[in-house]
């Protein structure tokens, strides 16, 4: 039997197993210990033997499902990034919905990449797509259908908004979401408290009270002026 191919794999188009007893082990499996493994150490310390004896089984049984780490690791992203959040602008629907819906699938993808690190290093660059990640991609798209954005500005607008969550994730991901802004003002002060006169606009904006207003404040703000330009260009199409 042929060794079946990333995109088979993810796409489940390579050849079903035989009919029978249900095995022990299965491809589902493998992926979701993969991911906690991943989650809890790293993607760093996942490997097919250690994979294979979290599972408890040899690590030639591994192969019979997946070929190798690198397909392994196609399969755990697209299962991290699940499906993408449902998009319903309603019946009532008003000309400014696609923010909503943008919105909630910008802090939606941010709210993945954080709880699987690791993702966002592996979901860049040239690389075979799975079905979850499209899926995202044609939220977004329905998303902005009726705006008067071209297809590029539409792919674009993806672009930026993940680029933007994913910017974020990776600056919290050694900290406590919640504390990370407050703690980057302290670490800040505590630098320039003897050379406050050489640097007075920067003391005085991490000393205002808003600049530590919650880890997930600069997200918001991100993603609402991101929002706030496409509204620009979306008001002068129209």
């Amino acid at each position: 039997m042929p060794t079946p191919t990333t995109l088979e794999l993810l796409w489940g188009t390579g050849q079903r197993p035989k009919r029978g007893p249900k095995p022990a082990l299965s491809l589902e499996r493998i992926v979701a210990e993969a991911v906690a493994l991943a989650d809890a150490e790293g993607l760093a310390n996942l490997s097919m033997q250690r994979l294979a004896e979290r599972l408890g089984f040899t690590k030639m049984s591994l192969y019979r499902y997946v070929p190798g780490k690198a397909e392994l690791v196609a399969l755990m992203l697209d299962t991290a990034l699940g499906a993408p959040p449902e998009l319903s602008a309603g019946e009532e629907a008003s000309e400014n919905d696609w923010r909503d819906l943008l919105r909630v699938w910008c802090e939606t993808i941010y709210a993945r990449f954080s709880a699987h690190p690791w993702s966002m290093e592996v979901s860049v660059g040239l690389r075979p797509v799975g079905p979850n990640e499209v899926a995202w991609m044609e939220s977004a798209l329905g998303a902005l259908a009726g705006t008067g954005l071209t297809a590029a500005e539409r792919l674009d607008t993806i672009v930026l908004l993940t680029g933007h969550a994913r910017s974020l994730a990776q600056q919290v991901r050694l900290a406590d979401a919640d504390e990370f802004e407050k703690q980057i003002a302290a670490q800040f002060a505590e630098m320039v408290a003897a050379a406050a006169d050489r640097y007075p606009a920067a003391v005085a904006a991490f000393a205002e009270g808003g600049a530590a207003a919650g880890g997930d404040g600069a997200l918001k703000f991100g993603i609402e002026r991101i929002l706030d330009g496409l509204a620009v260009l979306i008001a002068r199409r129209g």
